[in-house]
């Protein structure tokens, strides 16, 4: 007989999206002092910032509302969506540099709205407020007395978001500069996010599928549809699904989706889960199908003690299939670039033996369960098939990682598969290896296997 052990769980309800700042709120909502995020935040030593939290309500919602208010911004609100702060959608900021003060105060749980206040300064600092590298906020991570953990996931999320824009704009990590996301307000945002979860234990995070809206937003790369093209590319990378809802808004920020990224373990509804606590993050806007809210659950998950170590993560997704014996290898190839770029977790093809005697070809096409109606149409419109097979498939996926390794040609991606804390694989990332390549005038493979070698060394513990 199975026994059954309870594990400490946060399940994020991200039905209308989430951002920074309503993470955040939705952790102090939980418990966490406002207090001791200063005291952490403090050891980063930035400046002219001020912490806004306070209690208030969204469609008769009551929750924390969360703010990071950088002086120069003269405390005027911000025009974007629920995270005005975490990324360069239609605004730049500016910050000035003062001597070296700060003083304090917050009652978030009281009625009404309170504000936390932290002015850091110094002449001394040299860094841009603007437009740091990931290089530059890494030393500015490293080089605090934040613990380690707070340190490596602060800069886990910063690399996911990195990784995004590397792709997006054809560069490496390393020559990715952040705009808004380097800017303090983002900074605060990311940090107190992993002190936030420190404080509460460091709980396993499950959460509902990823929901966005629909329409346009006005960004650093011009006119772009939601959702926005760095949120796209961090949720894909993840293996995080995304389903588009008819909110005529953006839902989840560039931000939102990266620490959902590092820190989503499962995706889906709730399963056993005894909620302890529920707090309320409030975004900014005021929605027009859903109150712009992250609802955060506290509490323990009851599991079987037998299955303690397979910590690998689960999903459901589609399999749609159908059998093809009249369709050229171009049109196939042109359906498979076409799928993936709309979405699809995976398509591949099969040499089959069909009726007749007839060679053909076997179409499989992975998706999220909200999308199967839209690929399956994709698949009748694109090729020759007459029908759909639809079936459930559940996944058991390793954990991943990124992490970089020193070649002689320069730094190379690599992709860690973790099943708890044992890491089973190590895979250079071979756009990563190309682009060193390119560069380098080596051919990838030589690129590949020197990272590969390097990544097989034994790691030296402290």
């Amino acid at each position: 007989m199975l026994r059954f052990s309870m594990k400490n769980l946060l399940y994020l309800d991200v039905f209308s999206g989430v951002s920074g700042d309503m993470f955040n709120g939705a952790l102090i909502d939980l418990g966490v002092d406002p207090h001791h995020l200063e005291h952490e935040l403090a050891k980063l030593g930035l400046h002219d910032y001020h912490l806004h939290i306070g209690r208030a309500k969204k469609s008769e919602i009551e929750g924390v509302k969360f703010d990071v208010h950088c002086h120069s911004h003269k405390h005027a609100e911000h025009a974007h969506s629920h995270e005005p702060h975490s990324h360069g959608h239609s605004h730049s900021h500016s910050h000035d540099h003062e001597d070296e003060s700060s003083h304090s105060h917050s009652h978030p749980h009281e009625a009404g709205h309170s504000h936390s206040h932290t002015h850091p300064h110094n002449d001394d600092d040299p860094r841009p407020e603007l437009d740091r590298s990931y290089s530059d906020i890494r030393s500015l991570i490293e080089s605090s007395s934040l613990s380690p953990w707070v340190k490596e996931k602060s800069l886990a999320v910063f690399a996911r978001i990195g990784r995004a824009e590397a792709k997006i704009h054809g560069v490496t990590l390393a020559e990715v500069h952040f705009h808004e996301v380097g800017g303090i307000d983002s900074i605060v945002d990311i940090v107190s996010a992993c002190i936030g979860l420190e404080a509460l234990g460091k709980p396993t995070v499950h959460s509902s599928a990823p929901l966005d809206g629909t329409g346009w937003i006005n960004c650093a790369h011009g006119r772009f549809p939601i959702p926005a093209p760095a949120t796209l590319a961090i949720l894909g990378e993840a293996g995080l699904p995304l389903t588009q809802c008819e909110e005529p808004n953006e839902l989840i920020t560039p931000t939102g989706a990266a620490l959902l990224a590092e820190f989503v373990e499962v995706t889906g509804p709730m399963q056993g889960v005894v909620a302890r606590k529920i707090g309320y993050g409030l975004g900014t806007r005021d929605n027009v199908t859903r109150p712009n809210v992250l609802r955060a659950i506290l509490g323990e998950r009851s599991e079987p003690s037998a299955n303690s170590s397979r910590a690998w993560n689960r999903d459901e997704v589609m399999v749609l299939q159908t059998n093809l014996d009249d369709t050229s290898p171009e049109i196939l190839g042109h359906f498979v670039e076409l799928a993936l770029e709309k979405g699809a977790l995976d398509v591949f093809y099969t040499a089959v033996a069909m009726k007749k005697n007839r060679p053909g070809t076997l179409l499989s096409v992975l998706c999220t369960t909200e999308r199967a109606d839209e690929f399956s149409e994709l698949i009748l419109r694109q090729t020759s098939a007459f029908g759909v097979r639809a079936s459930t498939a559940s996944r058991r996926k390793l954990q991943r990682r990124w992490e970089t390794v020193t070649t002689p040609y320069g730094e190379v991606l690599i992709k860690l598969g973790l099943l708890g804390e044992e890491v089973l694989h190590r895979s250079p990332e071979y756009e990563s290896c190309k682009q060193l390549a390119t560069k380098a005038g080596a051919p990838p493979i030589v690129v590949i296997y020197e990272a590969a070698r390097q990544a097989a060394q034994p790691v030296q513990k402290p």
